[in-house]
């Protein structure tokens, strides 16, 4: 990075973290423009932004996915700087090496480090040669025989994963032989689709299993700190529904080791910008494995801001900038209990569709410890074209007990009109005695909560309760 000073800034996204991203550029004094889509027009980061250019039509492949057309939009307009939020373009080293061609700083780490990080088997590698435990597992497996000859080396159960990407696409258990080898050939072919990159590889498949992350920022002057970690354990097909910060129910020795492991491969990977590294932690053993790394700033993130009070996204400007971290390590300091919920336009009725359609009405509650990211209003159009995330609601408290009254009080006043959400789900996940107690691993929602969970009804029949 070149330390320039950065004047305007290309948000190269939409939705809620479009909204985020604009707001840290006020309060970071940079001008904002939007690149959005034909359809994403009228949507509130566009009113927000300083300036707004149309980048393609509403398909996200003629628009957010289209590298020419976001670095062109830069160019015209004058940016002398592009954040790619997450999703979408944000972790591609193609779109690095486009603006750095064409002298736009990139807010997030630099092309070569993002393709050593964005290997699973490249991180793991790493990982390996820093002595961070990454768990029996395959190389990059070439044909259906590697598959099962792996297969036969590790035992069952395994997880089939995609070496690039995430969020669960090309992601399958296998328990038997044959489902070995349909599992290769359909879980290749969906990471190729998603990823541009069929590599698949097998590991040993935790059955209790927690997912915890440790939110990283790195600046260009060798400083490497953590800010805790998060637990997202609470998921559906691999996607995350609830998130908390920081994780509980660990040894503090434990937790010291998986932040130590964090930083340690995030400095022997040079890495510079925000960062999370992901791990999987045996619940029963107390134990942990790396897993990935996710180059560039997480939807979870909020919740590590909360427990730190650090602001990540202008954090990534300073970094972009030159600037070295506004804190050190020894400032760093964690305070209560942070939690997450994912407000979808969903319906739990009908197995999760999306409810695409007009915010007829938009109520969330504030106060004290309570935050909403959104770039919803009454009026606003949740398009078909694109992801159903419409709010990420996160309250902060002294205790995870509070934390879960705070946000159960949150969600039963909050009233959307128009379009189906995930909010009633969310209060019954929060009132099941299993996460209450806490923590429950990554199955528990598929296989001890929604097999409860009455949609129609909104209760959980096994407990008799019903949801706020």
């Amino acid at each position: 990075m070149d330390g320039r000073t950065i004047d305007r800034v290309l948000v190269a996204n939409r939705g809620e973290i479009a909204v985020r991203i604009i707001r840290a550029c006020f309060d970071e004094g940079i001008e904002s423009v939007l690149a959005c889509s034909a359809a994403d027009t009228e949507t509130l980061a566009a009113r927000l932004a300083d300036k707004v250019v149309v980048i393609g039509p509403a398909a996200a492949a003629e628009s957010y996915l289209d590298i020419p057309r976001v670095v062109q939009a830069a160019i015209a307009t004058g940016c002398d700087a592009l954040h790619p939020g997450y999703g979408f373009l944000s972790e591609r080293p193609e779109l690095v090496d486009a603006c750095q061609e064409n002298g736009i700083v990139y807010i997030g780490p630099p092309a070569d480090i993002m393709r050593r990080s964005g290997s699973k088997l490249g991180a793991r590698a790493v990982a390996d040669e820093v002595g961070i435990p990454t768990g029996a597992g395959s190389g990059g497996l070439a044909s259906v025989e590697d598959a099962v000859e792996a297969a036969r080396r590790l035992g069952f159960p395994l997880l089939l994963k995609a070496s690039a990407g995430g969020g669960g696409r090309g992601m399958t258990i296998l328990r038997t032989e044959d489902e070995v080898k349909d599992g290769y050939v359909r879980s290749s072919l969906e990471a190729e689709r998603a990823f541009g990159d069929g590599t698949v590889y097998v590991e040993p498949y935790v059955e209790r299993a927690r997912h915890v992350e440790v939110q990283i920022l790195a600046d260009t002057y060798g400083n490497v700190c953590h800010l805790g970690e998060r637990d997202c354990s609470t998921q559906r097909r691999y996607q995350k529904v609830i998130e908390e910060a920081p994780a509980v129910g660990l040894p503090d020795s434990l937790i010291g080791d998986i932040r130590a492991a964090a930083v340690k491969l995030c400095a022997a990977l040079d890495y510079v910008g925000a960062g999370t590294v992901e791990f999987l932690v045996d619940a029963d053993r107390n134990r942990f494995v790396f897993l990935e790394v996710n180059a560039r700033v997480q939807v979870e993130h909020p919740i590590s801001e909360a427990i730190t009070g650090i602001d990540i996204v202008r954090e990534q400007l300073r970094i972009a900038s030159g600037r070295p971290l506004s804190f050190q390590q020894s400032d760093v300091h964690t305070t209560g209990h942070a939690i997450e919920c994912r407000l979808n336009a969903e319906d739990s009725t009908r197995n999760f569709a999306p409810t695409p359609g007009t915010i007829t009405e938009w109520t969330v509650p504030g106060g004290e410890g309570i935050r909403v990211d959104t770039f919803v209003h009454a009026g606003a159009v949740i398009s078909p074209w694109y992801d159903s995330l419409i709010a990420k609601i996160i309250v902060h408290a002294a205790t995870r007990d509070q934390a879960i009254e705070r946000m159960r009080a949150v969600l039963a006043r909050t009233r959307v009109g128009g379009v189906a959400t995930t909010a009633p789900i969310h209060d019954a996940i929060l009132a099941h005695p299993d996460f209450a107690k806490g923590p429950v691993t990554t199955k528990w929602l598929e296989d001890v909560f929604l097999p409860e969970w009455d949609a129609d009804t909104a209760t959980l029949p096994a407990s008799g309760r019903t949801a706020s």
